[in-house]
């Protein structure tokens, strides 16, 4: 090593990385939890959906007896901003292998009183119980090796001002996905990227709750342009990820009165399908 030079930083790992600290939940009350929401994952001025369900996921896995979400459904509500925030929790039912349990995120108007911001209803269980027989037709998405993708930093952000989360992700787009980067998109809803944490933290389920809502909207290779907020998102964990980046694939098939869905697939380094979703996400046309 040259003199001088330093030795690169070793990856963060899971439960001591940024997306840790930034999701992390301070409980003041059984069932009521604080928390910070940190600028560094918004687009424009509003907080990632996929960030916030990481972050509800996270009281949830405290409040209920089960580690790791299967199913959980948010319906976003009204945007959230960076700052001060309260998740407060319900156990709805517990089981042998599977309890369930609803979540709320608040924050607060001028006047001090709070407003929902977000609401889900999710079942917990433990991944690691779950028997190995897997039966698909499913095929992992055929992306370009890794330096063959494109990210972020090697064009203008989609969106202006959308670089905060940028900057903690590791993003490589595939360039047949690419076209409404360069002016012209294929009209196809397809959106496939590797997927990481910027500073090397592998993957986790909570972390599988961001990957599905990371990447740009499928809306841009349609042909449209600016903020598609999502309505509803439901994911599915199916399994706990290999270390490595994750590769997702992100379909839309139709878009109809000014409404779409998205369906994504998350697939790890040993081809495994570890997460699934849909949503409903809402477009401005004209």
């Amino acid at each position: 090593m040259p003199e001088g030079a330093s030795a690169p930083a070793a990856p963060a790992v899971i439960g001591a990385s940024e997306f840790d600290r930034d999701t992390a939940v301070t409980r003041r009350a059984p069932g009521v939890y604080d928390i910070d929401l940190s600028a560094g994952w918004t687009i424009i001025s509003a907080v990632n959906g996929g960030y916030l369900l990481a972050v509800l996921g996270r009281a949830l896995a405290d409040a209920l007896p089960h580690p790791d979400p299967f199913t959980i459904t948010a319906h976003y509500l009204t945007a959230s901003h960076p700052g001060p925030a309260v998740v407060r929790t319900e156990t709805v039912r517990t089981g042998r292998t599977l309890s369930t349990g609803q979540a709320s995120l608040y924050q607060y108007d001028d006047h001090g009183n709070e407003v929902e911001r977000i609401r889900v209803l999710a079942s917990y269980g433990d991944l690691a119980d779950l028997p190995d027989d897997v039966r698909t037709t499913a095929t992992p998405p055929a992306v370009p090796p890794l330096e063959q993708c494109f990210g972020p930093e090697d064009g203008p952000a989609p969106v202006e001002g959308s670089s905060a989360i940028a900057d903690r992700l590791m993003l490589k787009l595939d360039p047949s996905t690419l076209g409404w980067a360069l002016g012209a998109p294929s009209g196809k809803g397809e959106m496939r990227a590797w997927f990481g944490l910027a500073d090397g933290r592998d993957a986790d389920p909570l972390s599988l709750l961001l990957a599905v809502d990371a990447l740009p909207p499928t809306a841009f290779e349609i042909g449209l342009k600016g903020w598609v907020p999502t309505v509803e998102l439901t994911v599915h964990v199916r399994h706990r990820p290999a270390p490595g980046p994750l590769r997702v694939a992100i379909t839309t098939r139709n878009l109809a009165g000014g409404f779409l869905e998205e369906d994504a697939e998350v697939w790890d380094t040993e081809d495994r399908l570890v997460a699934q979703s849909r949503q409903l996400a809402r477009v401005r046309l004209g």
